[in-house]
């Protein structure tokens, strides 16, 4: 099982290829937002990785980062925990002024995953 450390929680065992978005919220219990549903919509699912960031990322993920010009962060709806990783949790709702997170994302990578180099 991989191991997720999340900045200022803890650290976590995960089942093999969990959703990040999923594993900050049921392994952690963290407020992590997902506004869009965890569909590479939003980007409301935002982390900051410490160490272990993938060296892939959807096509979904990577198209828009660019249109909304974001670097430095990934969108935790579009990683697959497959090993250890280390984040920081930077878009949560406590805070945030929405009522609540967003609806549960399911539990495969939405839009189908295609995976291409960072």
């Amino acid at each position: 099982m991989p191991k997720l450390t999340v900045e200022n929680v803890g650290e976590f065992d995960v089942p093999q290829g969990k959703r990040l978005v999923l594993a900050l919220a049921d392994e952690a219990g963290v407020d992590q937002l997902h506004a869009c549903g965890g569909n590479s919509k939003c980007t409301t699912c935002r982390v900051e990785f410490i160490a272990g960031e993938p060296n892939q990322i959807t096509q979904a993920e990577k198209d828009l980062l660019s249109a909304r010009e974001l670097s430095g962060i990934r969108l935790s709806c579009q990683v697959s925990c497959d090993h250890d990783m280390s984040v920081r949790a930077i878009s949560r709702l406590e805070g945030s002024g929405r009522a609540d997170a967003g609806g549960r994302p399911v539990d495969v990578i939405e839009p189908p995953a295609v995976w291409v180099d960072k």
